[in-house]
């Protein structure tokens, strides 16, 4: 039996042969996997992954389609969209499946009058996603509230503490690891729920004002840089710009160094370094990825001339 009939078999309509990622990314931008499928259940995974690895496959596991660039060449393998979406909330402990989006969990918790959340109405992805990169946006982080995750890893559910995770900033112990997330646990605080809906809107609004949200887009693109010893510190001073706030907790923010490095509304191609805030690049319509990558390269390129740091990127690379 081929593959397509494998997997055709497995997840009828829910499979397409060379399907254009561009469809799912936020970006907009990324062509055809080979195969591309929505995983429902947790035994639909690891059978996906089992004829993935038959047949001698790569694949890769996709969530919302936030932080993630395709190569306009698209991807040889199988492309597991995860589309388990349940959640249950227990009193102060919440469950979600990690294909639920981030921003629907916020709001669900806040309607349920649970605070510790909220913040995340403004993340854009999936739960999987976020705990994978300790997401963080207007005050919150993914590690604040995660008391444990549920992974598959080699055809096992493995359960892993909050401290086993390790999380750092935009890190975790999951994003070194082959462990795929299946499901997140939660402990928030009651809160008041009028004053949790108007925090919503508050965060909304405020993400409205500082982030361009009229293009294609993965979200923050650079990590903010972080430093450690004081000669570091010492040399970065020197430099006479950079604010001590942020000299002071040794992280630099990415979007700051954008801006002042006069690439705000440069472009290449149809992708462009936002106008809006330094660390977005935007699809203005028909841009490919390799706009998206020479673009990326100029910044880092530019930041390591004037500043002597490295940026990261926060996107994750499909298909590269």
């Amino acid at each position: 039996m081929t593959v397509e009939k494998k997997l055709l078999e497995l997840f009828g309509d829910r499979m397409k042969r060379d399907e254009p990622l561009a469809k799912h990314l936020n970006f907009r931008i990324g062509g055809p996997a080979d195969y591309f499928v929505e995983v429902k259940t947790v035994d639909e995974l690891k059978r996906g992954i089992e004829i993935s690895n038959a047949e001698g496959l790569e694949y890769f596991v996709l969530g919302g389609g936030s932080n993630t660039l395709a190569s306009d060449d698209g991807f040889r393998g199988i492309v597991f969209k995860m589309a388990m979406r349940g959640h249950k909330i227990d009193g102060v402990y919440v469950m979600a499946e990690a294909g639920m989006i981030s921003a629907s969990l916020a709001r669900a918790t806040a309607k349920a009058g649970l605070e510790g959340f909220a913040w995340a109405i403004s993340l854009p992805g999936t739960i999987g996603g976020a705990v994978r990169g300790n997401a963080g946006c207007f005050g919150g982080e993914m590690k604040d509230t995660v008391t444990k995750v549920e992974v598959l890893r080699d055809g096992d559910i493995i359960e892993l503490a909050a401290k086993d995770l390790n999380f750092g900033y935009r890190d975790s112990s999951v994003k070194h690891s082959e462990d795929i997330v299946l499901r997140v646990h939660f402990e928030l605080k009651i809160g008041d729920k009028d004053a949790l809906m108007k925090k919503l809107d508050d965060t909304l609004a405020a993400r409205k004002e500082s982030q361009p949200l009229h293009a294609g887009s993965a979200g923050c693109m650079f990590k903010n840089f972080e430093f450690e010893g004081q000669e570091e510190y010492d040399r970065l001073k020197a430099l006479g710009e950079i604010p001590e706030g942020m000299l002071e907790v040794h992280r630099i923010s990415a979007g700051w160094v954008v801006d002042h490095l006069d690439l705000k509304g440069k472009k290449i191609g149809d992708a462009q370094i936002s106008g809006d805030h330094g660390n977005f690049i935007v699809n203005l319509g028909k841009a490919t990825a390799s706009d998206i990558v020479q673009l990326v390269a100029l910044v880092k390129s530019r930041a390591r001339k004037v500043y002597g740091i490295q940026l990261q990127e926060e996107v994750k690379y499909l298909g590269f």
